[in-house]
């Protein structure tokens, strides 16, 4: 019996003191997720997006020494609920995956934020992107920490939802 080297799906779960409105606008702001989509050691990310169904989203991430480019597409843009897209990279072979993160209302003042990453080719990439995608959301939660205290501790929204 070989060993299953299938990659499978990765999911990764946290509750963050923030709205969905707040997480969902923090996923699709290019210069905001510069700070934060940074797993491991990198330093920084050049974000590029075009925020509709069938727009192309571009992520290159900077470390010391080498960088990584990640392309895809958006399947789903659902404000505040739910955002899809496609991830291709070098570690998913060039082949496309498909990313969905998903937030729910906890209270007033805090969500659930559901990543799912599906379709990853190995295991061995699944493990790297469980902790890299892992990392990135901790760093999601610190950024919107920092601007939760810049703001005095309230969020401002510039946005009404009736949801």
């Amino acid at each position: 019996m070989t060993p299953d080297k299938r990659g499978g799906e990765v999911v990764i779960r946290r509750q963050i003191q923030a709205t969905r409105q707040e997480l969902f606008d923090a996923w699709t702001d290019p210069e905001g997720m510069r700070e934060w989509m940074c797993p491991g050691n990198i330093a920084t990310a050049e974000v590029q997006m075009d925020l509709r169904v069938g727009g192309q989203l571009v992520i290159v991430m900077r470390g010391p020494t080498e960088s990584f480019e990640h392309r895809g597409e958006f399947t789903i843009i659902d404000r505040p609920r739910k955002l899809a897209f496609t991830w291709i990279a070098k570690s998913t072979d060039l082949h496309p995956t498909l990313v969905t993160v998903e937030f729910f209302e906890v209270t007033a003042t805090e969500s659930e934020l559901v990543l799912t990453h599906l379709e990853i080719p190995r295991k061995e990439v699944s493990d790297q992107y469980q902790g890299g995608w892992k990392q990135i959301v901790g760093r999601l939660e610190q950024a919107i920490g920092k601007k939760s205290k810049k703001q005095g501790g309230e969020f401002q929204s510039s946005q009404i939802s009736l949801d």
